[in-house]
């Protein structure tokens, strides 16, 4: 496995922002990939990060850009995404509430800043536990503290002309 590599824009991940990741850190933790990209997500990457043979069950969940937003009567275009420079730190917090709140064997989580267009995937999260039911659980707290807790700002742009920030 490639080693762990900050880079300037506060990035984290096991390979670079496109190459694979696999198998279990150096430090052996359940954490085994965090990053905040402005370049296209990987499921399979995702995916591969999180596999471990005393894992049973796997849960993965893929959040993708919708062409349509709550009580808004015009089409989503397009959305922009902006996060906070602690937002990777918050990330990492936040997984590893997750990993020590249930039997996680390996956790990952990655998130796409920039400029998106409906269909594309916005973020990844993947967890693997001993049980399915463990691995539904978690990989729930993790998106969802996630989208609750990590400054990550969506900026969107409607067909009618408006827009409107969420989160932010």
């Amino acid at each position: 496995m490639a080693p762990t590599h900050d880079d300037p824009t506060g990035r984290t991940d096991s390979a670079g922002p496109a190459g694979p990741a696999a198998g279990p850190p150096a430090s052996g933790g359940p954490i085994r990939l965090l990053a905040i990209r402005d370049t296209p997500l990987s499921v399979d990457e995702v995916f591969a990060a999180v596999g471990d043979d005393a894992a049973g069950g796997t849960t993965l969940f893929v959040g993708t850009v919708r062409d349509h937003d709550g009580d808004s009567a015009a089409a989503v275009t397009g959305l922009g995404y902006s996060a906070h420079p602690s937002a990777q730190a918050e990330l990492r917090r936040i997984a590893e509430k997750v990993a020590a709140d249930f039997p996680v064997r390996a956790l990952a989580a990655v998130h796409r800043v920039g400029d998106l267009r409906v269909g594309d995937i916005a973020v990844v999260v993947a967890v693997s536990c001993p049980h399915r039911g463990e691995a539904f659980a978690a990989a729930r707290r993790l998106i969802d503290d996630l989208k609750s807790e990590v400054p990550i700002w969506k900026h969107q742009t409607f067909t009618d002309g408006t827009e409107e920030w969420v989160g932010a």
